[in-house]
């Protein structure tokens, strides 16, 4: 099982997507909009409050 990066949330195999950034770090996401708010908004899941993770 693998944890969502920017909400903690589990993500069950064979779903959710992996984003690999040029310097080797690797992002994995439940879906589009955890992905969305942090890559292409740049929010910190910190200040959002939907998320688990904090």
């Amino acid at each position: 099982m693998r944890v969502c990066s920017f909400c903690g949330e589990k993500i069950k195999p064979g779903t959710g997507k992996m984003f690999v950034k040029r310097d080797g770090t690797i992002y994995f996401f439940c879906g589009s909009k955890c992905e969305k708010n942090m890559l292409k908004l740049g929010r910190k899941p910190r200040k959002v409050k939907w998320v688990k993770k904090k």
